[in-house]
């Protein structure tokens, strides 16, 4: 691989959200980041605990690793971001892709946020395609992979490449493509974008499911074993056969369980809307009537 230093990886996995976040540093320099961390939240209940993100700094500071990104793939559907407490622990500084005032332009009127910054200055840094950052002495090179939405990013980290939610284990296969703003035809580009790398190259999943006849939860594999053996989008997959099954099985799927409250936090780099004179914060629900129910809804 073009990179000597490799990162040291520890993952943690979310049941409940079927998320995996990532604690990456630098052994030298002890430098780290984090990736996608998981804000604990009980939709029926309507709270928030800190759990997850607490286990990640817990671990850091019994490393001695200091904080210094939390870096987001993309705004997630399906969890609540716990960026902005690990930013108040450590001074961390929160990064995703540019696109992401693409998703807030999109969601802004859905929500009808009037409140909602459009130009991602809710984040700290927005990054663009083939942009590099250090990490102590590794360096972080940020791949844009549009496609499940327009702001998704994947993170390459010498051998080890964090995806987001682009590409899933071989035996689960690919992400969705009908969010707002998602294209299967961008995202099978994508996909073909990091399959581009070289074969011994690691991927590391945002997320797992357990594929039917999978005994055990998995978040690691490879290039070779994606191109080989993913059940969507193996070698000799053409783009006009991925989109036509990305769309048929999309056409499918039921909406995330969290997808309302997880879009409007996570557009705002993970912070809530601002709260009510009741000092209560509060997420908004959009209703829509199908044909034949209008006037249910007044």
């Amino acid at each position: 691989m073009e990179h000597a230093i490799r990162p040291e990886i520890k993952a943690y996995f979310d049941e409940p959200t079927n998320t995996i976040s990532y604690l990456v540093w630098d052994q030298a320099t002890l430098k780290a980041a984090v990736i996608d961390p998981v804000l604990d939240y009980d939709h029926k209940g309507g709270t928030v605990d800190v759990r997850s993100v607490e286990a990640i700094l817990k671990e850091a500071e019994g490393l001695g690793l200091h904080i210094e990104w939390v870096l987001e793939t993309h705004a997630h559907a399906d969890h609540l971001s716990g960026a902005p407490w690990l930013k108040g622990k450590t001074g961390a500084k929160i990064g995703i892709g540019e696109h992401i005032r693409d998703v807030q332009r999109i969601f802004r009127p859905i929500f009808n946020a009037e409140d909602l910054k459009t130009d991602g200055s809710d984040f700290d840094h927005l990054f663009t395609d083939s942009e590099r950052l250090s990490l102590g002495g590794l360096e972080i090179e940020v791949l844009h992979v549009p496609g499940h939405t327009p702001a998704d990013v994947a993170y390459k980290i010498a051998d080890a490449v964090f995806v987001g939610d682009t590409i899933f284990m071989p035996d689960y296969g690919t992400a969705r493509a009908d969010f707002p703003g998602g294209d299967a035809e961008q995202l099978y580009k994508s996909i073909q974008k990091l399959l581009s790398l070289p074969p011994e190259t690691r991927l590391f999943m945002c997320h797992d499911y357990k594929a039917p006849g999978r005994d055990q939860y998995a978040w690691e594999t490879t290039v070779r074993a994606e191109r080989e053996n993913n059940i969507h989008v193996h070698e000799g997959v053409s783009a006009g056969q991925f989109v036509a099954l990305r769309h048929a099985r999309d056409q499918k799927l039921a909406a995330p369980s969290l997808l309302l409250p997880a879009i409007q936090v996570n557009i705002r780099a993970g912070r809530f809307p601002k709260a009510e004179q009741n000092g209560v914060h509060y997420l908004m629900i959009p209703v829509r009537p199908r044909p034949g129910a209008e006037e249910v809804v007044g």
